[in-house]
């Protein structure tokens, strides 16, 4: 395959109505990009890691200047240091941006609010040291079985199930089937992974975590912290209507989870788990 940047290959076993083959496909990559400020701080130079946030790689300092204007840290480029202005600042996944001497920054204004809004599943995580999964279920190797025609038929009954969809066509949902293909729930959101949240919240207060006996299938793509939230849930199968994220194929292979992409129709790729999935 042609050199793409901001992807990868990847091979999956790709399902055509009752044929699987091996193939070749293309993942965009995601990683953790950390955004650090060098700020003077009690007459000090220092770096202080504000936030996480999961990008493809490319454009990180335009990223993280981008994020830092757009939640009124910085106000324009005066605000920057003149060093760093026509350079970035960056180290594989940490990008620093340099803050004009002098310039006040509230740093409890700014665990307050990073640590509480970011927008992906680390929320709460200032370091790339904090990324990681703990806690999750033991998933088992080979359980649930699905059959492929019970994925067929996953993308029709989720359509069916989003009532909101249905009137403004401008949400995500997040549906819960169990082995067998039978709805339990689903919940809509505007956001993949608040709809996924809600979800598993709402298992949860019924007592019925962990989900192993159960498939989740999302709207739109799989992102790293989509898988997060299933592990967390013990959730060993999830499959989308979009492709998967490259973390999100490689959270899935190190936890041992089935993962699907591009569930359309009689048709879908297998990108991880392909174990539980039976003809």
């Amino acid at each position: 395959m042609k050199d793409l940047k901001g992807v990868r290959p990847a091979v999956v076993e790709k399902v055509r109505a009752t044929k699987q083959t091996t193939d070749q496909d293309l993942l965009v990559i995601e990683e953790p990009l950390e955004i650090r400020l060098g700020i003077d701080h009690n007459g000090k130079r220092n770096e202080k890691a504000v936030s996480i946030t999961m990008r493809t790689p490319g454009q990180d300092y335009e990223l993280a200047i981008g994020f830092l204007f757009n939640e009124g840290i910085i106000r324009g480029r005066d605000d920057l240091e003149q060093t760093v202005r026509t350079h970035a600042v960056e180290d594989c996944n940490v990008v620093t941006v340099g803050l004009r001497k002098g310039l006040k920054v509230d740093m409890r204004r700014l665990r307050r609010h990073f640590y509480a809004t970011s927008s992906c599943g680390v929320c709460g995580k200032a370091s790339l040291q904090a990324l990681q999964v703990q806690g999750c279920p033991v998933l088992r190797r080979n359980e649930p079985h699905i059959h492929r025609h019970t994925v067929h038929l996953l993308p029709e009954k989720l359509r069916a199930a989003q009532s909101v969809f249905e009137r403004t066509g401008a949400l995500h949902a997040a549906a819960l089937f169990d082995a067998a293909g039978n709805l339990i729930c689903v919940r809509e959101d505007v956001g993949r992974h608040n709809a996924v949240d809600k979800l598993i919240g709402n298992q949860l207060m019924a007592g019925r975590t962990p989900l192993g006996d159960h498939l989740l299938m999302v709207s739109g793509r799989t992102s790293f912290e989509i898988i997060q939230k299933a592990l967390m849930a013990g959730i060993a199968v999830v499959a989308a209507v979009s492709a998967p994220s490259s973390l999100a194929v490689d959270l899935a292979n190190r936890f041992g989870m089935t993962l699907l992409g591009f569930v359309r129709g009689d048709t879908f790729n297998i990108y991880a788990g392909a174990q539980r999935i039976v003809e």
